[in-house]
């Protein structure tokens, strides 16, 4: 049980501190909204994660590749809306404007679907949580269950630090916090172009 419990936590905090999807949206939320309305969006992978796991688990052996690059094109479109609503949040703002009242089911429903859209969470499952899971269950449930609680437990761990090391951004003052909008909302786009791009070159080359 102990191996399970040390694969789990090791794959969960290398996928939370990894940039990604999900971190970019993170640091745009806080830059917005503050870390206490952000914080809640850590449990993002526990809603999404469980129909993307079923699906894995019980329908697929592997992801598709048509399904991958179709995942990767509708992450990237949604990143770049983010974009382009973290913008205009900053053109909005004056130095001493007020900051954005999103509510927090908002920015969770947010989060869960970037986590939805982004193909790396299928690929995690369908490559290394799946089969970790399986192996795991043939000697004993009892250890599968507990790589499972290891991984989602560290995961959101993780992803509640990194949203507070994000906080502290709020230091800098609201000028600093502005800047720091329109930097997140240039690496939304960047990370959403780019998602797209590489969808769209899996496609040529198939």
């Amino acid at each position: 049980m102990v191996e399970c419990i040390l694969i789990g936590s090791g794959f969960a905090f290398t996928a939370a501190v990894m940039p990604g999807p999900l971190q970019a949206f993170l640091l745009s939320s806080v830059a917005q909204k503050g870390w206490k309305r952000t914080l809640p969006a850590s449990f993002a992978p526990l809603i999404s994660d469980g129909p993307i796991a079923l699906l894995v688990l019980l329908v697929l052996n592997r992801v598709p590749e048509a399904m991958s690059r179709i995942l990767q094109a509708a992450g990237g479109v949604f990143l770049v809306y983010l974009a382009w609503s973290g913008f205009r949040q900053w053109r909005q703002q004056t130095a001493t404007g007020p900051e954005t009242r999103d509510s927090v089911p908002r920015t969770l429903i947010q989060a869960v679907i970037v986590n939805l859209l982004n193909p790396n969470v299928y690929l995690s499952w369908s490559l290394v949580l799946g089969p970790a899971f399986l192996n795991a269950w043939l000697p004993s449930p009892a250890n599968a269950v507990a790589l499972i609680i290891a991984f989602y437990a560290t995961m959101v761990a993780a992803l509640a630090c990194t949203i507070l090391l994000f906080g502290t951004t709020r230091l800098l003052g609201r000028s600093g916090r502005r800047k720091l909008i329109l930097v997140s909302a240039i690496a939304l786009a960047v990370l959403g172009v780019y998602l797209l791009m590489a969808s769209l070159m899996k496609a040529n080359v198939v």
